[in-house]
């Protein structure tokens, strides 16, 4: 067993709800973590140098290309290096925070994470994604089918980059602080209560399946 990759994204640090949830994972697993946190350290967006340092040989990189090569290595290398994943993706204005989406952009890349012959090299692995939220988003809601956290995740984690993932999605955040949703109190705890419960017992999921 390697380690366990955490790739955090909550501007909120140790008061994330989302955050939180990963850290009741993490509570069940047993086994060395890697934690990146993007809001305290954040990577850069993709740059030109980047994108056009792909299609250049390295012997021909200028010093900018070669600068953006020294990140993408280093966040790659770190991914692939992970046997399981836990990503902490709130949703923030209806979508992934813009840390996360720079971190995912980085580590995509074509011929080294996604694109090759036999697939992705991550192909197969397990993944959680937390994705707290202030309001409610299921079948019913009036915000039904605004939730563009998961699918974008679920669709970007499993498709290009091969992971297995489980989302769990506390609900109704801001029920114990907004007069006007104190009525969803309840529901909301119930929310958070699985998502603990459901976070521990992936993590027990996740240590089975890579010791197997």
């Amino acid at each position: 067993m390697s380690y366990l990759l955490h790739i955090d994204s909550s501007s909120l640090g140790a008061d994330s709800v989302s955050y939180q949830v990963a850290r009741s994972f993490r509570g069940t697993w047993d086994a060395p973590v890697v934690h990146r946190d993007l809001a305290v350290s954040p990577v850069p967006h993709l740059s030109a140098a980047g994108i056009a340092a792909w299609n250049t040989d390295p012997a021909r990189h200028t010093p900018e290309q070669a600068a953006a090569v020294a990140v993408q290595d280093e966040l790659i290398g770190e991914f692939l290096g992970a046997s399981a994943y836990v990503f902490t993706v709130p949703m923030y204005n209806l979508t992934m925070p813009s840390v996360f989406k720079a971190w995912l952009d980085q580590v995509i890349v074509k011929g080294r994470t996604f694109g090759l012959p036999d697939g992705p090299p991550a192909s197969g692995r397990p993944a959680l994604g937390g994705s707290a939220r202030g309001g409610g988003y299921g079948p019913g809601t009036p915000n039904h089918g605004k939730d563009f956290v998961v699918p974008a995740l679920e669709t970007i984690l499993r498709d290009m980059l091969g992971l297995e993932v489980t989302a769990l999605t506390p609900e109704l955040t801001m029920a114990p602080v907004v007069p006007a949703l104190t009525h969803l109190v309840p529901i909301h705890e119930a929310s958070l209560t699985d998502a603990h419960q459901q976070a521990r017992r992936q993590a027990e999921k996740f240590r089975d399946r890579i010791a197997a």
